[in-house]
């Protein structure tokens, strides 16, 4: 059963740093892409970060662009979610998914839709 678990959410005050984890289970990273995602009470889904089976290429949220970085490490089956310099309207729920493709990053792996397997949440609140 193909599987993704995220952790390392919880409370940090601003200016803070956290940093997520994805990992799978039931398959391997090898050949899929990887996207977090956040969604905050009230609003849709968004794309944060995402990077290509490679590794090679990653695609950023504006948002978080010089503040969140994304890795992965396939001997682990693992993809991190590094977040630094974390501010208040980043407080949401946390989503890591997957899907099978050796396409390059680009805005398409920002959309949702685009993939088929998720991670059940973790939440990240940033508040003093």
């Amino acid at each position: 059963q193909l599987q993704l678990v995220e952790s390392g959410g919880g409370l940090v005050q601003p200016g803070g740093s956290l940093r997520l984890s994805c990992a799978a289970s039931g398959f391997t990273l090898d050949y899929h892409a990887i996207g977090w995602f956040r969604q905050a009470p009230g609003k849709e889904r968004e794309g944060v970060l995402c990077i290509s089976s490679s590794g090679t290429t990653t695609s950023y949220a504006e948002s978080v662009k010089g503040r969140f970085t994304i890795s992965r490490d396939n001997a682990k089956n693992t993809v991190y979610l590094q977040m630094n310099n974390l501010k208040p309207e980043a407080t949401a729920v946390y989503y890591c998914a997957t899907v099978s493709t050796r396409r390059n990053s680009g805005t398409w792996c920002l959309r949702p839709g685009e993939y088929d397997t998720w991670g059940q949440g973790t939440q990240v609140t940033v508040s003093s």
